[in-house]
């Protein structure tokens, strides 16, 4: 049986600033993934056959970015019935908020987990996904609840910091 894994789709190469976010987090939980370029327009049977072939051996979590028209997560939801989560890139006129609406408005029955737009959205793909494996996984699970343990005494050190910091003003 192989190790599960996560799938990070980028409709272009010019996606990876962002979605580095993503696999700093997968990394960090030592979570196996790969990393690809396949576009739903411009390669649709390459990534048809790479959904299909990453199902095959064992990708339990698709995490698909994509700018402007975005189709790259609906259509990998509608290969897959695996989790998708989609990462609106923050390019274009309008800064990423035509691929919110690409991602996230989806027909019923086909779903995508959508973050937010950019680099927040993408560390929280990496999050979700580890969540959604942690279901099945209880060393996983104690290792995100952890991670959040850590986050929430960071945000305390730092008001502990600043209250110190009004107090001497």
């Amino acid at each position: 049986m192989t190790k599960p894994f996560v799938a990070v789709l980028m409709g272009s190469d010019s996606d990876l600033p962002t979605m580095q976010a993503t696999l700093d987090v997968l990394k960090a939980f030592g979570i196996q993934y790969e990393a690809k370029v396949t576009s739903a327009h411009r390669t649709p049977a390459a990534t048809h056959a790479y959904v299909h072939d990453a199902e095959e051996r064992g990708c339990k979590v698709f995490i698909c970015a994509a700018g402007l028209a975005a189709h790259l997560a609906g259509a990998v939801a509608g290969i897959t019935t695996r989790p998708v989560i989609g990462v609106p890139v923050d390019c274009g006129p309008l800064q990423g908020h035509d691929a919110l609406l690409s991602t996230v408005m989806m027909p019923g029955g086909v779903p995508v987990a959508t973050v937010a737009i950019g680099s927040a959205g993408a560390k929280n793909a990496g999050y979700l996904a580890a969540q959604m494996l942690a279901v099945g996984d209880d060393a996983l699970a104690l290792a995100v609840k952890e991670e959040r343990a850590k986050s929430a005494e960071a945000v305390q050190a730092k008001d502990a910091k600043l209250q110190e910091k009004l107090a001497n003003a």
